[in-house]
Order: C-alpha cells, then structure tokens, then sequence
C-alpha cells in the first residue's frame, strides 16, 4: 500500500524537479536582472527610500554605531528580479515566550538552498503576553525578516552591490527638498508615537535644521526597521539616549573617583616628603636639640 506521506512526497519531488527543468532552459541574464532591480527600486524616492533600514546599536567602548542593511522590501524587488527561485516562510515554534519563523529560499539554477530562523519576543515589558492579533502581527514581521536573511544568503552581494549605492544615491533624494523630507519623516515618526524631541535627543542636536541628509537617511532606515518589525521604538529612540545618559554618568563618576584617588595620593606623597622638625630644609643638616629637650 502507497501513504499518503509517500504520495505528497512524490508530488513534492516532481514539481522541484519541473522548476528546476524550467530554470535550466530559461537561466537567468544578470546584466538584465541588475537592470530590474535598479527600475524597480528608483521608481521614486519613497520606494528607494523603502529599501534600507538603519539600527542604532553601543560599540564596546560605550560609542553610537549605525547598523544599516538590506530592508524587506528590496529583497522582494531582488528575488522578483532574479527569478528562477523556490521561496517559503512558516512559523515553526510558539513557546509563550517567543514565536519563531524559519524561511526557505532554494536557487533552482545554482542548486543552492538556504534557511534561516528568526526568533521574536511575544512578551510586554511586564512580562504579560501578547494577545492574539499582536502574536499574529508579530509572527508575519517575523516571517517577513526571516524571508529577507534567506533571499540575500542566497543572492551574493557582490553582484548587487553596484546597483544597491545608485539606490542609495536615489533615495537621498537629490531632487526633493530637505525640509520637505525633515517635515515627512516628522509626520511619519509621529505615527508610531515618536516625537520630535525624541529624534532630537538620539542625535544629540536642538534644531530641525541640524538634521541634514545623512541623518535624514538614518532616519528613514529607522523608519523602515520599526515598519517592518526588525526593532520597536523602545529599542531605537528611547533605549540608546537612556544607555548614553547611563554612560555620562558611569564616566563622571569614574573621573570623580580617580581625581579623588590622585588628590589622596598627592597628599601622602606631600606628607612623605615632608622634612622632619630638627632638619635644617636649606642644608639637609640635622639641628642639634634644644637644651630641656
């Protein structure tokens, strides 16, 4: 007797087969693939501007580094336009805790198979879990980036890398004003509860005009990031301005410590060298005690 394991295996087997058939007699051409992966993603601003997302993360010395990279949406662009891919994403595991999403991208030309998991807190910050449209909500932003990793495993960087920087140049937006892209991304943040003060507290600036292009940039990838589900404002506003204040603090408190410890130790080192009472400080000689002494 046939199971019906047996059965949807063989189905499996033969339709990976007949798209692997279907990619060997129709290959890719990659000057054609960079092309329509440039039209796509320079369509206009906003769409290149969709493209990257930007995090805010503490080197080990305590100082700010922007980790930019690759959004959910040039990724889309890319795989459609590189075609001849076997792509899919499910969720794999909900422990209460954390809901975790696997994704599977299978180059049908090169044979070259990729999966990665992504793993997402389902818990408040008083340790109470999500509800179920939030789990829902969560486990597709989940799905979402575990799609993005697999894709741009399975596609090398090298060949996309030209066309990602004119991306970048269009998504500075040359042609659009920069106030207008200041008051946008403004409107835009003030969506998801983020402030203006906000956005000046995490650059350290006072003035609407001091944000310029490259944190206009910043702060589209943020943007992006916190859409998409990759970090939450929490993590991107509040948590790196309150870990910079803790650091002032932590380094104040140090050179409070250490200027203490210097004034302590030159004290003592004044008391050391310190001429006895009977010692003559001009000659070095010893003064002969006085009489009844």
């Amino acid at each position: 007797m046939i199971s019906q394991a047996d059965v949807l295996n063989a189905i499996n087997r033969a339709e990976i087969d007949m798209q692997v058939a279907t990619a060997k007699q129709y290959p890719r051409h990659l000057p054609t693939v960079l092309n329509q992966i440039q039209t796509y993603a320079t369509m206009d601003v906003e769409t290149a501007s969709d493209c990257f997302y930007a995090l805010y993360r503490k080197n080990a010395d305590g100082s700010d580094q922007v980790i930019e990279g690759l959004s959910v949406r040039m990724a889309e662009i890319i795989a459609n336009a590189w075609g001849n891919l076997r792509i899919a994403t499910r969720i794999i595991g909900n422990d209460g805790k954390t809901i975790t999403a696997q994704a599977v991208c299978h180059d049908l030309e090169t044979n070259v198979a990729i999966s990665t998991e992504v793993k997402r807190s389902i818990l408040t910050k008083k340790g109470y879990t999500f509800s179920q449209d939030m789990q829902v909500v969560t486990g597709n932003a989940a799905a979402a980036i575990a799609f993005r990793n697999a894709v741009l495993k399975v596609i090398p960087k090298a060949v996309t890398k030209k066309v990602i920087t004119e991306v970048q140049q269009v998504a500075q937006g040359q042609a659009m004003d920069l106030e207008r892209q200041r008051q946008t991304l403004i409107q835009y943040f003030a969506k998801f509860n983020v402030s203006e003060q906000m956005i000046f507290d995490l650059f350290e600036i006072k003035l609407r005009d001091e944000i310029d292009k490259e944190k206009v940039m910043i702060l589209k990838g943020l943007y992006n990031a916190i859409k998409e589900g990759t970090t939450s404002v929490q993590e991107a506003f509040v948590k790196p301005v309150e870990e910079r204040k803790l650091a002032i603090e932590a380094k104040k408190k140090s050179e409070e410590t250490k200027g203490k410890a210097a004034a302590a130790m030159k004290k003592q080192t004044a008391k050391k060298d310190e001429a006895p009472a009977n010692v003559d400080t001009e000659t070095g000689e010893i003064k002969p005690e006085e009489a009844g002494k």
